[in-house]
């Protein structure tokens, strides 16, 4: 069954983390380990584009990332000095996306037809060696966004998402570890996100800024790669409420496999792998089932290459490859096959094509 993952890092990963993702997981671990490297997640990652390949992850959401520095808040990740410095760097990832574009590996998906095609394509055909993969671009922290009016440009350049904070905050919200609403500038590039057609990822969004950015904008909104709070308490995660509010949106919500979003007593570099198990990610999937009543709200959004390895992943996967092991899992808990293909990519492939249908109204 092919898979449609609402969240990877990969222009990050090839750039910030200097791998070659063309190459397989195995290779990639053994050039780190070779070098020498000891940082968290080196020799140690699950996703390349063979493994993708391989577990029949043929369509994913993409981000661009490039965050201002903020102390104490992931600086290996949010180390630009300034929003012209994000900018520059933002578009360099999004070079690097349409390097792979012209080599034939991925397909830039920016619209329900293409997407309705790559689909079709690939489960005619689930074992191509050669389709590309399909890949829709979005923005995790809109700190590359120079203004509101400059959404605009960003979206005929073919994004389409932006979340408009990441870990600490943005120029324009509060985000993760952070309370508090929207900064002046936010309102605005909500507003201007509604106009162009630009879907709203609620991830990482404070409380507060949650609830401002649903009251503010009217477009379509997901959540990539959020689990819930009542089962692993921490403002990272999906309050009951928020789920259900998102639901009543029509949202889908990305399950994640970082484990310390899956387990309530992992602790980041203490915690050992053997803690955490596939079946966990199970547990969040029937939270959201039973808060929505159906399963057509719940899919996946691994952030498995999210500046982690299998250090910080369920202890029984080597690779993304192993999500194909989900399928049979869901069966066990009772799920039916129209639901369990709806969780592995149908859930996504309604939502954007109902999004993208209705912005050309």
């Amino acid at each position: 069954m092919i898979i449609f993952d609402a969240h990877l890092d990969l222009a990050w990963n090839a750039i910030d983390w200097n791998r070659d993702l063309r190459l397989p997981v195995e290779k990639i671990r053994q050039i780190e380990n070779d070098a020498g490297m000891t940082d968290k997640g080196r020799g140690s990652n699950t996703v390349a584009f063979p493994e993708l390949r391989r577990g029949k992850v043929v369509i994913f959401i993409a981000t661009l990332l490039p965050r201002l520095h903020r102390i104490g808040a992931m600086p290996a990740i949010q180390r630009y000095s300034s929003m012209p410095a994000a900018y520059g760097a933002a578009l360099g990832q999004l070079g690097y996306y349409r390097g792979l574009e012209q080599e034939g590996l991925l397909r830039f998906i920016k619209d329900a037809p293409t997407l309705d095609a790559h689909v079709k394509a690939w489960k005619a055909n689930e074992n191509s060696a050669t389709l590309p993969l399909g890949f829709i671009l979005s923005m995790e922290g809109a700190d590359s966004v120079l203004r509101p009016d400059q959404v605009e440009e960003w979206f005929q350049a073919g994004l389409r998402i932006i979340g408009p904070a990441h870990y600490g905050v943005s120029p324009y919200a509060h985000g993760t570890g952070t309370e508090g609403g929207l900064f002046p500038p936010g309102t605005p590039l909500l507003k201007e996100m509604e106009r162009v057609g630009m879907i709203l990822d609620v991830t990482h969004l404070s409380d507060q800024c949650f609830d401002e950015a649903l009251d503010l904008y009217g477009g379509p909104v997901l959540a990539s790669h959020h689990n819930n709070r009542t089962l692993v308490p921490n403002q990272r995660q999906l309050t009951d409420d928020q789920t259900k509010r998102l639901i009543t949106r029509g949202a889908v919500i990305g399950i994640a496999l970082d484990s310390w979003m899956l387990h309530p007593d992992w602790i980041r570099g203490q915690s050992r792998p053997e803690m955490v198990k596939l079946e966990r990610m199970l547990d969040h999937i029937d939270r959201v089932c039973a808060l929505a009543g159906n399963a057509r709200h719940v899919a996946i959004g691994t952030d498995l290459d999210g500046g982690f390895g299998k250090e910080q992943s369920p202890c029984d996967m080597d690779t993304i490859a192993d999500l194909q092991r989900l399928p049979n899992m869901l069966r066990g808990r009772g799920y039916k096959d129209v639901d369990i293909e709806g969780i592995m990519h149908g859930n996504w492939v309604r939502f954007f094509k109902e999004a993208w249908t209705q912005a050309h109204k």
